[in-house]
């Protein structure tokens, strides 16, 4: 009881000395700067703590697999790469490479058709391509999954090649603790500060799923490295929303997992490696593109994807408010937890990027920092404009 009046002869202090409004800044910042390293030791922190090897095995060793690929353009680049990195994996179990042409390049399909002499594992399927009736990727991977011949699928894209010989060893362990697989893509490194934005951007969004993901409340995954089966695929009767041309990495993953069937592959040789055909205005137009799908997201992982960014935007602004206006001993703590926080973020996206194999985070780290706010901004306003390419 004594220690209330003198609590309160402080408070009182501390009102006349800062105003009520340098008070409420005061408070602000506190409470982003715990929000904030809430997300990075917690949130973030199951991704880095997960081991997949806690999960039972439901089967007792790899199974066969049908890595399923839909071709669109005549990509001889594709056919001389990325394809032979896929049918050149090394894997125990039987495993099948199934490319779904679709196009009317007769030499191509030709030449494609000649990688199975190399190849046995190669199975080409085509589909005649007539502008009048078009065919999105969905169709097209609809009736990969249909040909192939194992029971377990993997996806990917003409895009990506997996970083590792190993990546279909991991990926098919990982159907021995899960009936859905999700593995990381990252963008291939390149040299120059546009390349290194991109790559943290890629991370920092793959950081969200994956964390709700290894909690067991998975709402998507990358387009380019996942998983399921065919009795999954054809217990919900295939793809959802078909009114769309995306959609198979986050609004069919979400209809087919549950709490205890997503095996979460965290290991830098079970990564895949994307191309980047582009610089910022490509990304940000990629990333619009797929955003398209983002309002029929679950409001839980809406709301986990804005707080994070939200909370880094106005702590920022009170951080840089309470450095510019307020008294010495005021910036000095403000500039204290602005350090504090940065250190901890540095920390836990330094140990995830170590868990799926990103090298050279650290060092311009306080870059991506800095300018990721002003890119999520310029996504948002450019999500008021409907992308008319995600829609058939």
């Amino acid at each position: 009881i004594y220690l209330i009046p003198k609590f309160m002869q402080y408070i009182d202090y501390i009102v006349q000395h800062y105003s009520w409004q340098g008070v409420a800044l005061a408070v602000a910042i506190l409470v982003l700067f715990i929000v904030q390293l809430y997300y990075y030791i917690v949130i973030y922190g199951r991704v880095a703590g997960f081991r997949t090897s806690r999960r039972r095995n439901h089967l007792q060793q790899e199974p066969a697999v049908s890595v399923v690929v839909s071709l669109f353009p005549e990509d001889y680049d594709y056919l001389d790469t990325r394809l032979r990195t896929l049918l050149s994996q090394q894997y125990q179990a039987l495993y099948e490479v199934v490319v779904v042409y679709v196009g009317a390049d007769n030499d191509f399909y030709e030449e494609l058709l000649a990688l199975r002499l190399h190849y046995p594992n190669l199975l080409v399927t085509k589909i005649q391509y007539n502008p009048r009736f078009p065919i999105s990727t969905k169709m097209a991977i609809n009736v990969g999954i249909k040909s192939a011949r194992h029971e377990h699928i993997l996806l990917t894209t003409t895009d990506a090649e997996p970083a590792s010989e190993q990546w279909l060893a991991m990926m098919g362990k990982a159907f021995m603790r899960g009936d859905v697989v999700l593995g990381y893509t990252a963008i291939e490194r390149k040299k120059g500060l546009v390349n290194y934005l991109i790559r943290l951007s890629r991370l920092h969004i793959s950081m969200a799923w994956l964390a709700r993901a290894v909690s067991g409340r998975t709402y998507r995954g990358s387009r380019c490295n996942l998983g399921f089966t065919k009795e999954l695929y054809f217990g919900v009767k295939g793809f959802t929303h078909l009114n769309m041309n995306i959609g198979e990495n986050d609004l069919f993953i979400q209809r087919i997992s549950t709490l205890d069937n997503v095996s979460v592959v965290l290991i830098p040789k079970g990564t895949m490696v994307e191309r980047q055909w582009g610089g910022l205005k490509w990304w940000l137009s990629h990333l619009h593109h797929y955003a398209e799908a983002y309002r029929y997201y679950p409001i839980g992982a809406r709301n986990a994807m804005e707080w994070d960014v939200g909370s880094q935007m106005l702590f920022f602004l009170a951080t840089v408010t309470a450095l510019v206006f307020m008294p010495l001993e005021f910036k000095a703590v403000a500039a204290l937890l602005l350090l504090i926080r940065y250190a901890v973020v540095v920390a836990r996206v330094s140990s995830v990027a170590k868990r799926v194999g990103e090298r050279g985070v650290v060092l311009r780290y306080f870059l991506f920092d800095l300018i990721n706010p002003l890119m999520v901004i310029c996504l948002r306003l450019a999500m008021m404009r409907k992308d008319s390419t995600a829609w058939k």
